[in-house]
């Protein structure tokens, strides 16, 4: 079965780059699947470990337009003859093969004032498309799906969800690995995490609000480290304080649960569902329900210890390979 995948997305740091990376590692590993990559960016390399990629040195938006809108160019012009063609979420190329995608979330089409005008737009044009070309809709979770059929018209059997996955790396730091890791990075002893990121969406007002008599550390505005180094931020933490006020899937909740971090999180969208009975929930929109129960978490040796044991336990639940199972199970199932 020759599989072709879009994998532009990588160079974007994200929840999409790294779906796009752990599965693309796990569907290649399948001897049953004959994988082609399609790679394009203009001012970055492709840096990684997969086997027949297909670079171009092209701007995404270019394909966006080719793919999109002109739409007289098929894929395999670029990647050759394929059975099965799984898409990105930017573009929706015209082929002969059979078509499967991935959505993330809604975010464009559901709050379009949490983005750009152009990227609202662009998905626009492509719900279209996947309404009318798509053989089978993967959703990262049954909340996406739930979102997905708000805004589109798309049918529900049309739609499967398969979980995301947590990478193995994700373990537990050493007393040690953490000192050495807090010294590094010039860390207080004590201190709670949140994730950051553009746009009104992180709710990183009201978290700021909310951890005011503590030591608050946010990703990507106060500390940036690598994706090796990832586990031993979650690990330092006391607590991971993830908002948000909207979230396809919520990656960070398992990542942090998996390094044997307590969690405090949303009690919308997918949230729920992802952290299950192993995390506290609180509303979003309220500061002092998520300044309460963050007082709560940190005063209660008991709770933390709970919430660890629940957490570890839920984060192995969630595997790449199980998802890269599932996925080409959907491939086998359309050319049946």
């Amino acid at each position: 079965m020759k599989v072709g995948l879009d994998i532009s997305q990588i160079i974007h740091p994200g929840g999409v780059a790294n779906y796009t990376r752990n599965l693309a590692q796990e569907l290649q590993k399948n001897p049953g699947l004959d994988m082609v990559f399609f790679f394009s960016a203009l001012r970055k390399s492709y840096r990684g470990e997969l086997k027949n990629v297909k670079k171009f040195r092209l701007p995404p938006t270019l394909f966006e337009v080719l793919f999109n809108r002109i739409r007289n160019v098929g894929i395999e012009k670029f990647l050759g003859s394929l059975d099965i063609l799984h898409s990105s979420d930017w573009v929706q190329p015209p082929t002969k093969a059979k078509k499967v995608t991935t959505y993330h979330d809604v975010i464009p089409l559901l709050y379009p004032q949490w983005s750009h005008p152009k990227i609202v737009a662009v998905n626009k044009t492509r719900i279209r498309l996947v309404e009318s070309e798509v053989d089978k809709v993967i959703a990262v979770s049954n909340s996406t799906k739930e979102d997905l059929l708000r805004v589109s018209n798309l049918k529900p059997e049309n739609i499967t969800v398969i979980y995301e996955g947590v990478s193995e790396n994700f373990i537990p730091a050493t007393e040690e690995q953490k000192t050495e890791f807090k010294k590094k990075h010039n860390l207080p002893e004590n201190f709670i995490l949140a994730t950051g990121g553009v746009g009104e969406r992180k709710n990183l007002k009201r978290i700021k609000q909310a951890a005011g008599d503590y030591n608050l550390i946010i990703s990507f505005e106060d500390i940036i480290v690598s994706d090796e180094e990832l586990p031993l931020l979650y690990s330092s933490a006391d607590l991971l304080v993830y908002t948000t006020l909207y979230e396809g899937f919520g990656l960070p909740i398992l990542e942090s649960m998996a390094c044997g971090t307590p969690v405090i999180t949303s009690n919308v969208s997918s949230m729920p569902e992802i952290a299950g009975s192993a995390a506290i929930l609180v509303n979003p929109e309220k500061p002092d329900d998520i300044k309460n129960k963050i007082k709560e978490v940190l005063s209660d040796k008991e709770l933390q210890k709970e919430l660890i044991e629940k957490g570890l336990k839920r984060s192995k639940e969630f595997t790449w390979k199980k998802a890269a199972a599932q996925t080409t199970q959907i491939y086998k199932d359309l050319l049946e």
